[in-house]
Parts: structure tokens; C-alpha cells; sequence
């Protein structure tokens, strides 16, 4: 089986290249931070505060997150609903950046990431995938792009969507989601030593996508 693991901050474009660059491949795609969201929507439709650990952790055991592909496409069911369509809001995404530093929170979803990956290859991003989650994937990419940048993409995404947003507001929570989750005390964001660094600032997505694919194709052949 063939792992490739991609990190980088909030809105760097992991998933929309990871999910192109497995339709080329044949791999399967995994979005760990969707799962993520799904268990932050718990939290939040439940009525928990992302400060109360206890509260958070005794949840984690009424959370069931599984996987499922139609077309091609990644469906995270939470408790047997697909969740989709609800866990790309702004409010769930600090959501997800305050719950997901709790080691409850990160056991809950580890095996699964893990079982995957012996089973299928995938190409799976997220935070700490090169790190903690496939330490061991011959290939490590980490994504990044300016803050100003990933603002601009998530702008364009939530007016495409129809929800009222603002622009410097969403910069600020993209810088403040970086800090925690680069500060964090649990699996914190940060770039594996053996990563290739992939700055797509000024990149199109065929042009990362392209990258990724020659440095699949320098990795496989080895």
C-alpha cells in the first residue's frame, strides 16, 4: 500500500488537490479534518463548551464517525447522518481547532485514519498526518499558502455558498486558527523533517496538482 500524507494551516487547499490528485491516482481520499468537523458539530449541536475537556471527552463515546464514497466522493456520516452539508461554517471550523487539541478527541479518530491506510492506498490530509497519524508514508507534502491567500479561497467559497461573510474577519480567524494549532500541546501543525514544502500562493490548482503528481512519480519509482 502506498500513503500520502499531506499537512498544512487552515485553507491551504489540502483537500481540493489531495481529492484531484487521488482521481488521478486511484487512490482513496481522506479528509481527516471533515471528520474532525463532524465531531465539533456534535459539540456544538450539543450544546458543549470547547473549554470544558470533561464534558468533551465523555462525549466522544455517543460520536460515531465513519466513511463513506459515493462517485468518488468522501461522505462523513456522524451517527449515521451525512454531515456533508453542515460542517464547513465558520463557527464549526474554530469549533474544530478549540476540541481536536484534546487527546480524546484525536484517539477517537486515530485507528480508523490508521486502518485505512493499511488497507487502501490514500492520499490523506490534515494537520499532523506526516507526523503522528502516517509517520511512516513515503511520501510527505506540506501545503502552504500566505494568510492572505487562503482568506481570499475561503471568501470566494462561503459567498459561492450564499453565507454573508467577512473578508478581513476571515483572515483573522485564519491567522488565529494557525497560532493554536501550531501552539498546541497535542499533535500540534508543523512540518514532518523528511516533507517536501509546497507553496501554492501563486500556484494554480493544475499547477500543484502537476507538483504533486511528479513527486508521487520520483517516490513510487524509487
Amino acid at each position: 500500500m502506498f500513503s500520502i500524507a499531506i499537512d498544512g494551516p487552515a485553507g491551504a487547499g489540502k483537500s481540493t488537490i489531495a481529492k484531484e490528485v487521488a482521481k488521478r491516482l486511484g487512490f482513496i481520499y481522506v479528509d481527516t479534518g471533515a471528520m474532525y468537523r463532524s465531531m465539533a458539530l456534535y459539540f456544538l449541536r450539543n450544546g458543549i463548551a470547547a473549554s470544558d475537556e470533561e464534558k468533551i471527552g465523555e462525549a466522544c463515546k455517543d460520536i460515531d464517525v465513519s466513511l463513506a464514497y459515493e462517485n468518488g466522493e468522501q461522505q462523513v456520516l456522524l451517527n449515521g447522518e451525512n454531515v456533508n452539508a453542515f460542517i464547513r461554517t465558520e463557527e464549526v471550523s474554530m469549533m474544530t481547532s478549540d476540541t481536536s487539541k484534546y487527546k480524546k478527541v484525536r484517539e477517537k479518530l486515530l485507528d480508523l485514519q490508521r486502518n485505512l491506510a493499511k488497507t487502501q492506498n490514500v492520499i490523506m490530509d490534515g494537520r499532523d498526518i506526516g507526523t503522528c497519524v502516517l509517520p511512516d508514508a513515503p511520501l510527505k507534502i506540506y501545503l502552504t499558502a500566505s494568510s492572505k491567500e487562503r482568506a481570499r479561497r475561503r471568501y470566494k467559497e462561503q459567498q459561492e455558498r450564499g453565507i454573508e461573510c467577512d473578508f478581513e474577519q476571515i483572515e483573522k480567524d485564519i491567522i488565529a486558527r494557525d497560532k493554536q494549532d501550531m501552539n498546541r500541546a497535542v499533535a500540534p501543525l508543523k512540518k514532518a523533517d523528511d516533507a517536501v514544502v509546497v507553496d501554492a500562493s501563486d500556484m494554480t490548482i493544475e499547477e500543484v496538482v502537476r507538483k504533486f503528481m511528479d513527486l508521487y512519480k520520483e517516490k513510487s519509482a524509487k
